[in-house]
């Protein structure tokens, strides 16, 4: 019997066999990348799933072609933390380029006849980087800007370099702390504005939730200036059947029909990480039936007990009872799966068996589910679901 390896990758951040569609977001990219003087950075916000860990990942070599240098990691609540720690982790991410970078040098000759002359080379390591802020007068803001300022002028004597891309996924992380009078995401934002008011070659690249454009402009308005904000969505029906079909289409195990395709891209509503988890389930049950000799079909429900015991109960678990009726009030909206408003709600919650909810208690619980990750609101006043699909998978737990 031969052995098949499974190509599809559901996972945080793991790379699909074959990356579809987000040609747009690329070709966005791109343009940033041609400015000479940065007026634009880019922001890619979207719901859990959408696939920009994915996306953050396939700009990096569009950078590397450009010769732009390329710094970045992932933010997390830690680096938030305080002015120094978002210091620190610039420090850390500009060290790996910088450390190989000779500033000085010095001799020293050895006493004796037979002496010697040693020379000693000196690089913008990590602890080299961290010494030029701690020696900077002033603010944590006037010390940061300085240690990316000298960074820049020595990668910039060193090799043939554009500029650089900081680039930080999970951004929804960063926050300012003003009881604690800590303002990491501000610090942030001040140093790559000023310093690209100087016209220093440096390009800032977030991804994030949905939640992330709004801190972005409650902490500096001219945040929504200073970036070219892509909300992703799902991917388009065509790039979801490549999604589906590429990474099988040199195996002679599985082919799917047309009506599997569309099964799949209906259960997935075109969100990367729900391709990827359905189709390896998918694989899985046709290589098992075409094993036993039967006709493969998906296994709709299944995958749907498999996916909501993995992606979606852990959060259910963590809402309380009546939490939980406001939620199957908007899982009954028609329009639960884009936005909605409070008197949607409300109005919604009339005609069901639940009591009722006011405008003021909507309000109060939405700001709680929104600290819980489940839904989130824009910046029209109106709220979506934090979490694709989870309208389905509310209305699935009433039916149960």
């Amino acid at each position: 019997m031969p052995e098949y390896t499974n190509p599809f990758r559901p996972g945080a951040g793991h790379q699909p066999p074959y990356l579809a569609g987000r040609q747009a977001e690329r070709r966005a990219f791109s343009q940033v990348l041609e400015q000479t003087t940065i007026l634009e950075n880019m922001l890619f916000t979207g719901l859990r799933g959408v696939g920009k860990t994915v996306l953050l990942d396939s700009l990096k070599p569009l950078a590397f072609e450009k010769q732009w240098i390329w710094v970045g990691a992932d933010i997390n609540e830690s680096s938030s933390i305080s002015e120094e720690h978002i210091a620190t982790r610039l420090c850390t991410d500009l060290s790996l380029t910088t450390s190989s970078i000779v500033v000085a040098t010095t001799s020293s000759r050895t006493p004796g006849f037979t002496s010697k002359t040693t020379t000693l080379e000196h690089t913008l390591t990590y602890d080299a980087l961290m010494s030029i802020y701690k020696r900077t007068p002033g603010l944590p803001l006037d010390k940061i800007k300085t240690v990316i300022e000298t960074a820049w002028n020595a990668i910039s004597e060193s090799r043939a370099a554009r500029g650089i891309v900081f680039a930080y996924d999970e951004g929804q992380n960063l926050s300012d702390h003003a009881e604690k009078e800590q303002f990491p995401l501000s610090l942030l934002l001040d140093a790559f504005q000023s310093l690209q008011k100087k016209n220093l070659p440096l390009i800032l690249v977030l991804t994030g939730l949905p939640t992330l454009f709004p801190k972005l402009v409650e902490a500096r308005t001219f945040s929504e200036r200073m970036f070219r904000s892509v909300f992703l969505q799902g991917l388009s029906y065509e790039d979801s059947r490549e999604a589906i079909l590429k990474p099988i289409k040199d195996t002679q195990s599985v082919k799917l029909a047309d009506d599997a395709v569309n099964t799949v891209i209906g259960m997935s509503g075109g969100y990367p990480y729900f391709i990827q988890f359905i189709c390896k389930e998918v694989y899985d049950a046709f290589i098992h039936r075409w094993d036993k000799g039967e006709r493969g079909s998906v296994p709709v429900h299944e995958i749907e007990r498999k996916l909501d015991t993995d992606f979606f109960s852990g959060r259910w678990a963590r809402t309380t009872d009546r939490q939980r009726e406001l939620l199957t009030v908007i899982a009954r909206l028609p329009n639960c799966d884009n936005e909605f408003t409070v008197q949607e709600i409300v109005e919604k919650s009339r005609q069901g068996k639940e009591k009722s909810f006011s405008s003021s208690h909507t309000n109060q619980m939405l700001a709680a589910l929104g600290a819980q990750g489940l839904v989130f609101k824009n910046r029209h006043g109106r709220y979506s679901f934090a979490i694709p699909m989870l309208g389905n998978y509310i209305r699935r737990q009433n039916q149960g």
